[in-house]
């Protein structure tokens, strides 16, 4: 099955690349690595704000944080023309907006580690570190990073 037709399936429709907030690009290639930079949470297309153990639960930033894999695919898709190129999700790391008593981070990032499998299968199973920080740009909940490897014979 193709990358796409598990979206479909999924329901997922992938959104354009985000302009950057700041001086930097979206994604980076270099060899058979492709480098995302980090992407916040949106919600209804608006930054997903809030604090993890203050304001917003587990399963809340767990659902910010699949948001966000759909927003890297996006973003994956416009750095490589085609996800069926992907040969490897390598690595996420994900910050979570916490508080200091907050201990979950590796439960929120679940959110985007679990879709990035459903769509890629073993191709999706990746490295990853999840730290909780004490602020996120624009106050969000949730910030990603990926590293991907990609076919580069074409």
């Amino acid at each position: 099955m193709s990358i796409y037709d598990k979206l479909a399936e999924l329901q997922i429709t992938l959104p354009p690349v985000a302009i950057p907030a700041a001086a930097y690009v979206p994604f980076v290639q270099t060899g058979n690595l492709v480098f995302l930079s980090g992407h916040v949470a949106k919600k209804d297309g608006k930054p997903w704000v809030g604090q993890l153990g203050k304001n917003t639960s587990t399963e809340e930033g767990k659902a910010a944080a699949r948001a966000i894999a759909i927003d890297l695919m996006g973003t994956l898709h416009a750095a490589v023309g085609d996800l069926n190129r992907v040969k490897r999700i390598v690595k996420l790391m994900s910050l979570v907006n916490s508080t200091s008593d907050f201990t979950e981070q590796h439960l929120v990032t679940n959110g985007a580690s679990e879709l990035f499998g459903q769509v890629f299968g073993d191709k999706g199973a990746h490295a990853r570190s999840a730290f909780g920080v004490a602020q996120i740009p624009m106050g969000c909940c949730v910030e990603i990073e990926l590293i991907a490897e990609v076919d580069v014979s074409n």
